[in-house]
């Protein structure tokens, strides 16, 4: 397949999909309560397990980070939030190694809300073990690195950061 790029140009779409630069996009809740951030400990996925992080989940083709986020949220804790009520407060720039080289350049969205309908429960507990409440600034020593550091950037208002870069 090709397609058009001007009146002599000709660009093969096989050649360029071949060679395409991809970026992991996910999307993370940032779901408060007065003072407190909901977090979640990984269990028994192989990825930072027996460590806090938030609710979350990779977008989907055609999915915006906000619907995405929705998503996540009733899939892992039973909530139903609305895309009104959401507000992104921080974009991370990641290099997350040891993935494979084409899964390494991620983008993190934190999005935050205070407003939730349904009763906050674990619905995945063969991948978290505990969810729970932790005053922003007294967060739990064993939190995943790159979330600590994004929470620390969103708890001093800062909008964009980079981690694991060298």
């Amino acid at each position: 397949m090709t397609f058009e790029t001007g009146p002599k140009n000709n660009v093969n779409l096989k050649k360029i999909k071949k060679h395409r630069h991809r970026i992991v996009p996910a999307a993370y809740l940032v779901l408060m309560n007065n003072d407190k951030v909901l977090m979640l400990r990984r269990f028994n996925t192989g990825y930072h397990d027996g460590y806090y992080g938030l609710p979350a989940g990779h977008k989907e083709s055609g999915e915006t980070f906000e619907k995405c986020l929705i998503r996540e949220a009733k899939e892992e804790t039973n909530i139903d939030i609305k895309a009104k009520d959401l507000e992104i407060i921080h974009v991370m720039s990641r290099y997350a190694t040891p993935n494979p080289f084409e899964l390494r350049d991620r983008i993190d969205v934190f999005i935050k809300t205070m407003k939730w309908k349904g009763e906050i429960k674990n619905l995945e507990p063969n991948k978290c073990d505990d969810l729970k409440w932790f005053p922003i600034n007294e967060l739990p020593k064993n939190i995943i690195p790159f979330i600590k550091h994004a929470l620390n950037r969103i708890n001093k208002n800062i909008f964009y950061s980079k981690f694991g870069w060298q």
